[in-house]
């Protein structure tokens, strides 16, 4: 076998071991994983894809999708739709927990939540029929509510109105950011709080799962 066929050889093997999730780092594009029936642009999400910058990410009452980017980590709860915008995420309804370490923004109506530093931080976004709630469950967030903006530490919520205040007040233990009755309390994947952070979330989602799933986006 001469030179040329061999670096031929060895170019594609390497091309078929490269990981997904690695091809997608270098891209900038984020892996996204499913549990139960999760649709992405429209079509049945296989186990895992790469998902670029427009991609439309929904999940059903009985389904959960995470979103794997290096650096940070979605976890899209059931009964959501989700836009991937790459270094941020737009939630057109339902909800989403961010945990992120280089900044990662979420984006719900009017209201933009942004990390105040690029430090390992956690938040909760959730709109439930255009009432948008945002929870900070680590580090600090900052809320732009359209009108003002408030800054949220660890265990703080903000309920924007449509004036585009933002009413800030400490979480009661074990409240929710939706109303009970919304389809993420009654979910069995989240059941026993619809408050739990992504962590929490993700370790259910794992246990739940006969498929590997390597995260990029740990502290």
């Amino acid at each position: 076998m001469n030179v040329s066929i061999l670096r031929n050889v060895i170019c594609w093997i390497m091309i078929a071991l490269t990981p997904a999730s690695l091809l997608a780092a270098d891209s900038g594009a984020a892996m996204l994983y499913g549990r139960g029936p999760v649709s992405l642009n429209g079509s049945p999400l296989p186990q895992s894809s790469a998902v670029f910058p427009g991609d439309l990410i929904q999940t059903l009452p009985e389904s959960l999708a995470t979103l794997d980017a290096s650096g940070s980590g979605v976890v899209v709860l059931p009964d959501s739709l989700v836009k991937f915008e790459g270094k941020a995420v737009t939630l057109e309804h339902g909800s989403v927990n961010v945990a992120t370490s280089v900044g990662m923004v979420a984006v719900a109506g009017a209201v933009t939540v942004t990390p105040a530093a690029n430090t390992w931080t956690e938040f909760e976004v959730a709109d439930n029929n255009g009432t948008v709630q945002v929870f900070a469950s680590k580090g600090i967030v900052n809320v732009n509510c359209g009108k003002e903006t408030a800054n949220l530490s660890e265990g703080e919520q903000a309920s924007p109105d449509n004036s585009g205040n933002c009413h800030k007040k400490k979480r009661k233990p074990g409240g929710a950011l939706l109303p009970r009755g919304g389809g993420i309390l009654t979910n069995p994947y989240v059941l026993g709080g619809a408050a739990v952070t992504s962590g929490v979330i993700v370790c259910l989602l794992l246990c739940n799962s006969s498929q590997p799933f390597i995260s990029q986006y740990k502290p």
